[in-house]
């Protein structure tokens, strides 16, 4: 079975010529998994449709802001009538403010907040404001947690880093790094350790209280209460990145789900609806020390754009009205379908462990000897990235397009329903079956 992509191709060959790679984010390059990347022409509810004709059931919704689906009706006619108005002002709107109250009604940890234009802009500008408020440089950061691409971050950043193979970045001075210190994620003696070697010194903690970017891996019991109880008693801030995870996992994020409380809040993605978004937020005294009021510079030209905030409002707002039952809706329908190709995996006799958490969800590949569970990135990247490409161009050829990284999340949005997971679970049986053809079992290592 073979997709027909020679559309594709020609503007893959037009865009190189004139584009590094191609492509304008490395995520969607397809160089992990092989195969020509599609390029995507129109999206609806749960489906992209490229150049060529062809309709794919998308599990990557934007890198996750389409939880309602692609062509949201709402937030299309919102960003219609606001484009109406003008694309951009370069001055204040009542809609900044309007969609802070709808943040801070979900998030109460987020008294003020700020936007930005995207999620790597909100945690730099969060990690500068933590420095000025606590008087100290060094940061802590977990492995596999990808926080942007500033240069302070890109240490053991997992996702597009570990997916190309890049240990950090070239053109990042070393000078840059000296005070980022990444920790194995779901190990609390490690922080220990580091605090008591640094007394005084670190700043704050940050992390995604879900790993998305090292595919999703959930906080073992008792870590992220460890860190709050860690960082409370040594002065330092505890920022959660939901750039991924806010408004994804539940209306008010991971934090509402664990019950943990950060100094400050980092989000993107879903509060755009789809269009370049990101804030940052967390405690009055601590965001009062930004510019015009305190001695923390920040500024974006384009910050609070009015299209992007009539999307975000349309969204959010959506999103409050339809409450908790739209999350239990969302975590079936994905139970229903991670665990359903899990199932078939193991009739199938495929090495194959599922994450999952709300309406995110990642199937590592592994090899047998290995163990059946993934808690950090080192387990993570234990897996098999040969044969997740296999799978990964097998789906693609029966129209389901999935992540192309193994270390990567994938989403689900209202827009999949029943018939998306019969068709999902039927292509995963097909494609399981080639990729376990496709390569031979690796040999368990012996001492």
């Amino acid at each position: 079975m073979a997709l027909h992509l020679e559309r594709s191709q020609e503007l893959q060959q037009r865009a190189e010529a004139l584009i590094p790679g191609g492509v304008d984010s490395p995520v969607r390059a397809f160089r992990a998994v092989g195969g020509h990347p599609p390029f995507v022409e129109r999206a609806e509810g749960a489906y992209l449709y490229d150049a060529d004709g062809n309709r794919y059931l998308d599990y990557f919704g934007s890198w996750g802001p389409m939880i309602l689906g692609h062509a949201a009706p709402a937030v299309i006619e919102a960003v219609r009538e606001a484009a109406l108005r003008s694309t951009s002002f370069g001055a204040s709107t009542a809609a900044e403010a309007e969609l802070a109250e709808l943040v801070t009604r979900a998030v109460p940890s987020i008294q003020k907040l700020r936007f930005v234009s995207s999620g790597t802009e909100a945690v730099m500008s969060a990690i500068r404001l933590a420095r000025a408020f606590t008087g100290r440089n060094r940061i802590v950061k977990f492995e596999g947690c990808y926080h942007g691409h500033s240069d302070a971050l890109l240490v053991k950043a997992g996702s597009g880093v570990a997916t190309l193979g890049i240990p950090g970045s070239a053109g990042v001075p070393v000078e840059t790094t000296q005070f980022t210190t990444a920790l194995r994620y779901n190990d609390l003696d490690e922080v220990e350790t580091l605090f008591a070697r640094h007394p005084g010194e670190v700043a704050c903690v940050i992390l995604e209280p879900v790993v998305g970017n090292a595919g999703t891996i959930l906080p073992e019991p008792g870590f992220l209460e460890g860190l709050r109880e860690i960082t409370r008693r040594e002065g330092a801030l505890l920022i959660l990145d939901e750039v991924m995870t806010g408004f994804r996992l539940s209306l008010g994020g991971a934090q509402q789900i664990y019950g943990i409380t950060p100094d400050l809040t980092t989000l993107g993605k879903i509060i755009g609806g789809g269009l370049p978004v990101g804030a940052f937020g967390g405690r009055a005294e601590i965001m009062d020390m930004l510019a015009p009021l305190g001695p923390v510079y920040q500024a974006g030209t384009l910050s609070g754009n009015p299209l992007a905030m009539a999307a975000g409002i349309a969204q959010l707002s959506a999103l409050h009205a339809a409450g908790a039952e739209f999350y239990d809706r969302l975590a079936e329908t994905t139970r229903q379908i991670a665990d359903g190709v899990q199932e078939i995996a193991e009739e199938l006799g495929v090495p194959l462990v599922t994450n999952r958490i709300g309406s995110m969800f990642t199937w590592f590949f592994r090899d047998s000897s290995d163990s059946d569970v993934v808690i950090d990135f080192d387990d993570a990247a234990r897996s098999l990235t040969e044969r997740f490409g296999v799978f990964h161009r097998a789906m693609l050829e029966r129209g389901v397009w999935l992540p192309p990284s193994q270390y990567e999340a994938a989403f689900v949005s209202a827009a999949h329903g029943a018939a998306e997971v019969e068709a999902t679970l039927a292509a995963a049986r097909e494609a399981l079956m080639v990729a376990q053809a496709a390569l031979p079992t690796p040999e368990p290592l012996t001492a």
